[in-house]
């Protein structure tokens, strides 16, 4: 039993605030761009929200993992309801499907990596499910988080944390998007060095750092809503590839 297992519900909440629908999901999709016919894993999957988005987006194939028992369920539930095409499995990548993947999206992933060899670990699960030139998009916690806990508040989440922050320092994410559920789960940070190091060694190329955007209908709220969170923003987007290796 993971922590994630009776969370479903909060996460569903969560998603469906403003801050996923008008600036984290239209910068993660609008990154990834035409996915049409790839082969997509959603490594982490959670409850299975960007699967389902990534299916609707053309994807060819959609296969999410994820260690917990509970939010595989729930994504399977959906899936029977949905009836995307969209297949998912506890744990780790089967041997089998090594190198066969174009695209890896890895959301709030890496922050679950304790230390630095279970980092590069995450990174090269990533690059082994990759063919050669395979994309990788991830959102590690940035490493100028703002360590005020309310700065994100209005987004329906606190971060709990002790500064300085060093490599492994743990922090809390709390939460609460209002649906009368909360959740609190132990992420850590690292190092805009350390993820880049953990990349290159699992055998990634050049990490480059993306942009937040706001979706159309961000438009409905004042530009001061946004500002505090585009001022530090609380996760990375890196966007990298696996090497090609040989002759």
């Amino acid at each position: 039993m993971t922590p994630f297992d009776q969370a479903a519900l909060v996460y569903e909440e969560f998603s469906a605030g403003p801050f996923r629908q008008h600036l984290e999901f239209p910068s993660v999709l609008g990154l990834l761009g035409d996915m049409s016919q790839l082969r997509v894993l959603d490594m982490g999957c959670g409850n299975g929200v960007y699967s389902r988005m990534l299916a609707r987006a053309g994807a060819g194939h959609v296969l999410g993992t994820d260690a917990s028992r509970g939010m595989i369920e729930h994504a399977r539930d959906r899936e029977a309801k949905d009836r995307l095409g969209i297949n998912y499995l506890t744990g780790s990548l089967p041997p089998a499907l090594a190198g066969t993947f174009d695209l890896v999206l890895g959301v709030y992933v890496l922050p679950y990596a304790t230390t630095h060899d279970e980092l590069t670990a995450l990174c090269r699960s990533a690059a082994d499910a990759l063919r050669p030139g395979g994309r990788f998009v991830t959102l590690p916690v940035h490493p100028e988080v703002a360590y005020d806990a309310d700065h994100y508040a209005r987004y329906g989440f606190r971060l709990h944390l002790d500064p300085p922050l060093t490599d492994g320092s743990p922090l809390e994410l709390e939460l609460s998007p209002g649906g009368g559920h909360e959740l609190r789960v132990t992420a850590r940070y690292w190092s805009a060095a350390a993820l880049e190091k953990a990349l290159a060694d699992a055998g990634f190329g050049p990490v480059r750092w993306q942009s937040h955007r706001l979706a159309p209908a961000a438009a409905a709220r004042p530009a001061e809503f946004w500002a505090p969170y585009l001022s530090a923003p609380h996760a990375a987007i890196l966007d990298t590839r696996k090497e090609f290796t040989g002759p």
